[in-house]
């Protein structure tokens, strides 16, 4: 597996994981509110990636002030949006010029951009998982997509176990 295919492997598990989180903050009811604001700042930071990845301007604020629904949109486009970008990206190795959300100018590799994105992410739905609301409610699935064996040294990724 090359590099952009194990990229696309990695959004397509943060796609997952974030409709999961999702599909979990509906069955609350958008509670807790704190979760919402994480996955609307997952939401925003991608595109804010992505848009920096094309030389765009930003589009979004970093922490945007996004309902339930309005992550859900993003969710559903974003992920349409990476796959286009990973597929028509030549160079991962380039570097791309950009200024940070205090003005700062940095230069990163898309590559190291891309695997940021995905651990961004992660992070966060981290911190949603931390939510005593969230907890109970099959948060385990929500966090991994892994099948459970004896011990947590036998699991294997859902993809590879079917």
């Amino acid at each position: 597996m090359n590099l952009r295919q194990h990229l696309g492997r990695l959004f397509a598990y943060d796609d997952w994981a974030n409709r999961e989180v999702l599909a979990t903050l509906n069955k609350t009811g958008g509670q807790p509110p704190r979760s919402v604001q994480l996955m609307a700042h997952i939401f925003s930071a991608q595109r804010l990636w992505l848009e920096r990845l094309q030389s765009q301007k930003q589009s979004l604020p970093v922490w945007p002030d996004f309902s339930l629904e309005q992550c859900e949109l993003q969710a559903a486009e974003l992920p349409r949006l990476w796959k286009s970008h990973l597929a028509h990206d030549a160079d991962l190795a380039r570097p791309v010029a950009y200024k940070n959300s205090k003005g700062e100018s940095w230069t990163s590799r898309p590559e190291d951009i891309l695997l940021h994105v995905v651990m961004h992410s992660a992070y966060h739905r981290g911190q949603c998982r931390c939510s005593k609301i969230m907890s109970p409610l099959n948060c385990n699935e929500t966090l991994s997509p892994y099948q459970d064996g004896d011990d947590e040294s036998e699991r294997v990724p859902a993809s590879e176990g079917d």
